[in-house]
């Protein structure tokens, strides 16, 4: 049975959600453009945020590489949780079940709180311990312990922020996301320089500035955010005067999110992993890594964006039953995230000093570095294919496929292979782990690619 996909506006006259009749190639772009802009933004900062911690010194650098764990479990968090929002919002406006999309809406919010909880107890009490398992090199742990704590402690922004931009998503209002993270991200990067270094008259606070921009950015971010769901939103409508938590609609949004949260924290485990397995090495070499992250921010970014945007467009036309349409946005979402990809290895192969160069590399830097880069990169048209994939996986409610690949992906493979490799004592050897997890990944991605299309997409509408 097919769901009609219109509305009515503020006249009363009904009016076509531009999710279920916009051609698809147009709606891919005007839904993905805007959240892939904002996020190139977002990893510009990631990259101008470690250039000027580099300024500081070399531990500095290596100290935020190590704090990186953490920093994208938080985010894990906060965009697992929202994936599912997003997707369940989306699904709900579908299927036309106003109640149920204010519910979401309003359960989302409680969320907010308790994910915040989560890492502040984290901030306050694990900080130190953390980078004490990673290393022994005192001055590393004196600057990861105050930059983590900071960027924990005062976490609430950016947890607001993710989930009040993935309601904004879930409504096709995507413009609106570039304007919040365009606008933290922007603020970051102004602040940075002023804090680290304690321009116009401000002290200086070195790392602790860095953490400090960060955190102010997301702020102001979250609050943007806020105010353009109240003003801009008119579809979800949030009331939070008689809220009490709801077991059914949270339980519906973790059925979605956990996975994508599974994911993404697999990857603070392969991260944390991988710092143990260099820092064998040398510091400098896990500097290389935590550089790598921050470089490939700049290409895989734009990918996850295109992701972000489809998977409203899939969740609607699900709901909607309108099968053409979810498998045609399928297959573009698949070419634009390649093209991406491609673009990358490109750069990464031609240009990996000059990249690197960018962090004050010293010859040690970049004679682990250039290795590093070209070899890592030879992985990113395999994964485009991966990252377009899982969105139909999300978008379906099956992110737990996705979650499967992950695991297999970081921990079966890519872990384990860069320990074996280590054992050569060569370092250029490990960069290896990623092209050889990345393509045993394609296979597993096929194969619930197949799975999927047989038992729900090919029923779509039926």
């Amino acid at each position: 049975m097919e769901f009609f996909t219109q509305r009515l506006n503020k006249g009363g006259f009904m009016e076509e959600n531009k999710m279920g009749v916009m051609p698809i190639d147009k709606l891919i772009i005007s839904m993905s453009l805007p959240i892939m802009i904002s996020m190139l933004v977002q990893a510009l900062y990631n990259i101008v945020d470690s250039i000027f911690v580099a300024m500081i010194s070399e531990n500095a650098l290596t100290a935020v590489s190590m704090a990186f764990p953490i920093q994208n479990l938080m985010i894990a968090v906060g965009v697992g949780t929202a994936v599912g929002v997003n997707a369940l919002l989306a699904r709900s406006l579908g299927e036309k079940d106003t109640e149920k999309v204010n519910k979401v809406a309003e359960n989302s919010v409680f969320l907010i709180l308790v994910s915040y909880l989560l890492f502040l107890i984290i901030g306050l009490f694990f900080a130190e311990p953390f980078f004490r398992s990673q290393t022994d090199i005192e001055e590393i742990i004196v600057y990861g312990k105050q930059y983590l704590t900071i960027c924990c402690c005062l976490s609430f922004g950016i947890f607001t922020q993710l989930m009040f931009e993935r309601m904004l998503q879930a409504t096709g209002k995507t413009i609106y996301t570039m304007y919040t993270q365009g606008v933290g991200a922007i603020i970051n990067i102004a602040l940075d320089p002023v804090l680290i270094f304690g321009l116009f008259g401000l002290p200086k606070m070195g790392i602790s500035g860095a953490a400090a921009a960060t955190v102010i950015g997301q702020m102001i971010a979250g609050i943007l955010a806020v105010v353009l769901n109240h003003t801009k939103n008119k579809e979800v409508q949030i009331d939070l005067h008689h809220f009490r938590p709801d077991k059914n609609i949270i339980g519906q949004i973790y059925v979605i999110g956990v996975p994508s949260i599974v994911m993404q924290a697999i990857g603070s485990v392969m991260n944390y992993g991988m710092n143990r397995i260099l820092i064998a090495f040398s510091s400098t070499a896990t500097a290389v890594f935590g550089v790598y992250f921050k470089l490939q921010s700049f290409v895989f970014m734009p990918a996850f964006g295109l992701n972000n945007g489809v998977i409203p467009v899939m969740a609607y036309n699900y709901g909607a039953g309108n099968k053409e349409r979810v498998t045609k946005t399928l297959k573009h979402c698949v070419a634009y995230a390649v093209s991406i990809m491609a673009v990358g290895l490109l750069l990464f192969q031609l240009f990996p000093k000059q990249l690197l160069s960018m962090f004050q590399a010293s010859d040690t830097m970049l004679s682990i570095g250039v290795p590093a880069l070209r070899i890592i990169s030879l992985s990113f048209l395999l994964a485009g294919f991966g990252i377009s994939c899982s969105s139909i996986f999300q978008a379906l409610g099956k992110a737990v496929y996705s979650m499967c690949i992950s695991i297999a992906r970081q921990l079966v493979i890519l872990l384990p292979a860069a320990y074996l490799l280590a054992q050569s004592g060569n370092v250029n050897l490990v960069w290896w782990a990623f092209p050889i997890a990345e393509l045993v990944s394609v296979g597993a991605t096929a194969f619930f690619l197949m799975k999927i299309n047989r038992s729900i997409v090919s029923k779509i509408g039926q």
